[in-house]
This record gives C-alpha cells, structure tokens and sequence, in this order.
C-alpha cells in the first residue's frame, strides 16, 4: 500500500486546517491582536487553498466527469468568489469588533457547507476517474500549486487556468510584500493552540 496521500486526503487536510485556525480565532475572544493574528493565518490558508482547487482540481473535475463535472466546478468556484469577497470585506474591518465577528462567522458558515459538497459530493465522483495514481499525482500538484499562490483573497481576479495561473503569480510578490508588515500567530501561539 502506497502511503502517499490522495487528493482527498489533502484537500481534507486543508480543510481541517482552516477549521482549527478558526477555533483558535473563536478562543482569542476578548483579545483583538491574538484574533486578528488568526483571522490573518485563515485568510492565508483559504487564499492559497482557494487558488490550488481552481488550478488543479476543478480543471480535473471538468476534464473527466463531463457535463456534471463542469456544473460541479462552476458551483465551486462562485462559492469560492463569495468567500474570497468576504475576506476582502474582512480586512477592511477591525478585528474585535462585532462586524468583523460576524463577517468570520458568516464566511466559516459558508465555507463549512462549501468543504462538506466537496468532501460528500465532489471528491467521491472524483477519485474513481483519477485512479490511485492519479490521484496521488493531483494532491501533490494542488501541493505545490499552493506554495506559489497568492496569500490573499482577489475577487476581482479569473479564477480559472490559465488566466488565473498569471494573476497568481503576478499577486504573489505584493501579497508576500503586504505579508511582511502584517501580524500572524506567533511560534508561541501556535503551540499553546496545539496544546488545547
């Protein structure tokens, strides 16, 4: 048995991630620094996450699960828009607030039925057409994609290949540049989160 991962495997790996970073978001209540730190850290992910999915998976879920696959993806990718406008509404507020407790809820709820479609429905479609191998090639390139993806939302940019491959990788350096002078959990935070 081959113990690399499926793209099931990685895309509910992702998902799991943005759920803890959410918990712990919800658990800083009371201390806006730490909440927008963790607010900073989910956005992150779900911008990378986001972009992975329409570079890699979509494409696939078009390419070999015909007419449904092509409904499937272009219901994926409107729910991915109404979060990536979400965020953006998101960092124009002041974490703490009750606005931008409210926009977090409202987009974790969003995207918890978002991931739950695509973990029931999507994927299990998936996988079979993809084979073992397949599969296992298409988490590792959703992998990768995800390290040169933009590491914040952009509503206003394609979210289909290959427009949306150029736009990434054009977003990226100003993305990393507005990185450097924002606020992330700290090493220490983190830890205590895996502690709880």
């Amino acid at each position: 048995m081959s113990s690399q991962r499926t793209l099931t495997d990685a895309i509910k790996e992702d998902h799991e991630e943005m759920y803890e970073y959410y918990d712990n978001y919800k658990k800083a209540a009371g201390n806006a620094d730490a909440q927008a730190r963790w607010a900073r850290q989910l956005t992150w992910e779900i911008a990378r996450h986001a972009v992975g999915e329409e570079i890699v998976v979509y494409p696939l879920m078009e390419q070999h699960m015909g007419h449904e696959g092509i409904k499937l993806a272009d219901q994926d990718r409107a729910d991915h828009q109404k979060v990536k406008e979400q965020l953006y509404q998101l960092d124009s507020l002041t974490a703490g607030t009750i606005d931008y407790d409210t926009l977090m809820t409202q987009i974790m709820a969003h995207l918890r039925q978002h991931n739950d479609s695509e973990e029931i429905h999507d994927l299990p479609q998936l996988e079979p057409k993809l084979g073992q191998e397949g599969s296992q090639h298409a988490a590792a390139t959703f992998t990768k994609t995800k390290k040169f993806a933009p590491t914040r939302p952009h509503p206003s940019a394609p979210n289909k290949p290959p427009a949306e491959t150029l736009a990434g990788f054009l977003a990226l350096p100003i993305d990393q540049l507005k990185d450097m002078f924002s606020k992330f959990p700290t090493e220490e935070m983190k830890k205590a989160a895996e502690r709880n």
